[in-house]
């Protein structure tokens, strides 16, 4: 019995615990080529520069993306078999919690315009954002490959780097498509 009181409360805070810093990630690819035959990469700066984000998170990125590819043995040529492009969204989540428990608390019974009570309502915001990385063969300029990862961005600078490269890692394991973790 003591289990099945405690079960409900362990599912929540796992809930909780894999949502605050879950990536959600899904790839995509061309059926027809061959993985086994690139080596080599290099950044395709038209497609990086129309991304619509600071040039210090670009810089962010390709770093990431930079660590994950060599750790996938992929050097980085003049000559290059794929082209990597970036491209990126970002949402402004709103979420109200209308926490009125009495009638006569906050929008109930007593309502009263220059009254908010304290805790029982609240809203707050969350930057989520969606990255893709595609890659792109270098010889037919087609695209092979596309990865896209969406999570809550971080607020603070000094975070930022750490974010970006969990974003990035989630959607490279991805890549080789059927080789996925």
């Amino acid at each position: 019995m003591k289990f099945l009181r405690f079960t409900p409360l362990l599912l929540v805070l796992a809930v909780f615990l894999t949502s605050c810093s879950s990536v959600r990630v899904a790839s995509d690819y061309d059926r027809e080529a061959d993985f086994n035959e690139y080596g080599t990469y290099a950044f395709f700066k038209p497609g990086i520069d129309k991304a619509e984000i600071s040039d210090l998170d670009k810089k962010r990125i390709l770093r990431a993306i930079e660590t994950e590819m060599g750790k996938k043995g992929f050097t980085k040529s003049e000559n290059p078999d794929l082209l990597v492009s970036i491209f990126t969204k970002t949402n402004e989540n709103i979420n109200i919690y209308n926490n009125n428990v009495y009638p006569f608390w906050g929008y109930g019974w007593g309502w009263n315009p220059w009254y908010w009570g304290s805790g029982f309502n609240t809203v707050s915001s969350t930057s989520e954002g969606t990255l893709y990385i595609d890659l792109i063969d270098s010889e037919d300029k087609e695209l092979v490959w596309q990865g896209m990862g969406t999570a809550a961005l971080a607020r603070e600078v000094n975070k930022k780097q750490e974010r970006i490269n969990e974003i990035v890692a989630k959607i490279m394991e991805k890549y080789p498509p059927g080789f996925e973790k």
